[in-house]
């Protein structure tokens, strides 16, 4: 977080010529600011506040939160997820604070894309930043929405679910029009429904229960 406050410049000669100095968070008044997807969170204990001879204040919080986020698993797996964060202040108004982010998407989509060094099932392919007003019962308020997007990666579940399912379907049709005779082709039939089932409960294991639309693969 960057500020300023008038009340809080000094002369460089009448300090030695310091320009900077470092002081706890609760010196000096800092802009209260909530995280509306929260459902929790980590916060560091790094409760300092940098301070400039010309008022301005710079805070730097490392915090681990939790969000809340609605899934749409209809094109499961080759689906993109999107998550909003969204960051107010809502014990002052419009008028007397107003949040504005110091950094364009590109340069925070750049260092948010070399932290996140993680191989595993999500590719973090987007960020936008949508800075608004939202208008309450009693006053108009600064909101700031950080809209990120997130791929699946769908190679895990190309091999062990999608061509496991097509080879099954291809060994029934197979079977159904191949010469063999009907106990053979119930035999067949057996392993193939046995198969069938496993493949729907690694399925049913797999998907996550919060989407309102089950995905087409399952269906």
């Amino acid at each position: 977080q960057e500020w300023e406050n008038a009340f809080a410049t000094w002369d460089l000669q009448d300090f030695c010529n310091i320009s900077k100095v470092v002081l706890p968070t609760d010196t000096y008044w800092s802009p209260p600011i909530f995280i509306l997807e929260r459902v929790n969170g980590q916060k560091s204990n790094l409760d300092y506040m940098a301070i400039t001879h010309n008022g301005s204040f710079d805070s730097t919080q490392p915090f681990q939160v939790t969000l809340t986020c609605s899934l749409m698993i209809l094109k499961f797996p080759f689906d993109t997820q999107t998550c909003n964060l969204s960051i107010a202040s809502f014990l002052y108004p419009v008028t007397d604070l107003v949040m504005k982010t110091r950094r364009t998407p590109a340069e925070m989509m750049k260092d948010s894309q070399s932290y996140f060094l993680t191989d595993g099932e999500w590719k973090f392919t987007n960020l936008s930043i949508i800075e608004y007003i939202e208008e309450l019962d009693n006053g108009e308020f600064s909101v700031v929405t950080f809209v990120i997007s997130m791929q699946r990666r769908p190679t895990l579940y190309i091999l062990n679910l999608i061509l496991p399912t097509c080879a099954l379907y291809l060994l029934d049709m197979a079977v159904l029009f191949g010469p063999s005779s009907l106990e053979e082709k119930i035999s067949f039939q057996i392993a193939i429904i046995l198969g069938s089932s496993m493949l729907a409960v690694i399925l049913n294991n797999i998907l996550p229960t919060s989407s309102n639309k089950p995905p087409i693969i399952g269906t």
